[in-house]
């Protein structure tokens, strides 16, 4: 029996991939978060399944879920948020799982930021503009960053950033942007994407922290900063430029 770790996107039933909705479907136990995800999502686990919702267990009881149903000879779809690739806290639940001799495995899935950028219909990686996308974090109250990885030294590179967990420091993180993209650059604020309750705020870091404050968002929302989303008069990518095609011989 096996942990099935299953990115199970930004939250709507439709962005799973088939793989996903296959292995939900197989599993006797489904853990999700609830905070994050549609209930449209849980209707493919098979009739009868136990759901458990993570959202108010710490890491330890989870494990235990986990232990306890592969023990009984049961497969588990263990559900993360948007792709596990990225602060899914995989890494922790792995190593849990492999002291206890489960074994586990890895699903992709939509992340929230690609869905965000897929809503307002924006490239990220922009030729001439931004070639470069930095998955980072804001770093108050949760684990300390490692040494190098402050986020003015990635803004100094001028890449699209995209910031997860940091809507409730969007006005000092908009300050501190400002100083090396400029006060006009322009931010996506993408909430809930996907979901009934999808909300997304366009603007600058000059504005976006009173959108924000506005809106009243405290969770679920990932902020993007670059001026690949209002990216004007780029050159076109040498990939698709007609020297690049093969000529008849």
């Amino acid at each position: 029996m096996t942990v099935h770790f299953i990115g199970a996107g930004p939250g709507a039933g439709d962005l799973l991939t088939l793989r996903a909705v296959r292995l939900i479907a197989q599993s006797p136990v489904c853990v999700y978060a609830g905070t994050y995800l549609d209930r449209e999502v849980l209707s493919h686990a098979p009739e009868g399944a136990q759901l458990v919702d993570s959202q108010h267990l710490d890491l330890d009881q989870i494990t235990e879920v986990l232990v306890r149903a592969t023990r009984a000879g049961m497969d588990v779809a263990r559900l993360c948020s948007g792709d596990p690739s990225v602060y899914s806290a995989v890494a922790e639940q792995a190593r849990r799982l492999d002291r206890a001799g489960i074994p586990w495995d890895v699903t992709p899935g939509v992340s929230a930021y690609a869905a965000a950028a897929a809503l307002v219909g924006r490239e990220l990686t922009v030729p001439g503009v931004a070639q470069s996308v930095v998955l980072t974090r804001a770093q108050r109250d949760s684990t300390h960053m490692p040494p190098g990885e402050e986020l003015a030294r990635f803004a100094a590179t001028g890449a699209t950033l995209v910031l997860h967990l940091a809507i409730r420091h969007t006005r000092r993180l908009a300050a501190e942007l400002a100083v090396h993209y400029g006060r006009d650059c322009p931010v996506v604020v993408g909430s809930q994407v996907s979901l009934p309750g999808e909300l997304v705020l366009r603007g600058t870091l000059a504005d976006i922290a009173d959108q924000v404050q506005a809106a009243g968002l405290r969770q679920a929302a990932v902020v993007i900063v670059g001026w690949a989303l209002d990216a004007q008069g780029f050159v076109e990518s040498h990939l698709y430029s007609a020297r690049c095609r093969p000529t008849s011989g």
